[in-house]
């Protein structure tokens, strides 16, 4: 029975190979933070150059994670990190900018 030999990924809610994946969760967990970290600054509009640059960060890192995954989990996370630092970097954006009044 080749079933017998195959974990069971049947109950997970993200399928995953078994196999440990450290740069790949690295790249995800930094993300996710930062997005958070660039939507929730977003509401304040005097913190727009650490909203801009932690959203400019996080897409960098979403986006070359997104390259490199190798689960559903991983895809999951990235995504909903994107979707924050999307949204944050765009109002940071907004409000001022990346350099908005330190230069020029």
């Amino acid at each position: 029975m080749a079933q017998a030999l195959q974990p069971n990924t049947a109950g997970s809610l993200f399928a995953s190979d078994g196999k440990p994946h450290p740069l790949q969760d690295a790249l995800m967990a930094v993300t996710l933070a930062l997005g958070v970290l660039s939507f929730i600054t977003a509401f304040f509009h005097s913190l727009h150059l650490l909203t801009s640059w932690a959203g400019l960060v996080a897409l960098c890192t979403g986006v070359f994670g997104q390259w490199i995954s190798v689960t559903t989990r991983q895809r999951f996370g990235l995504i909903l990190g994107l979707g924050a630092a999307g949204v944050g970097f765009l109002i940071g954006m907004a409000h001022g900018g990346l350099f908005g009044g330190v230069v020029g």
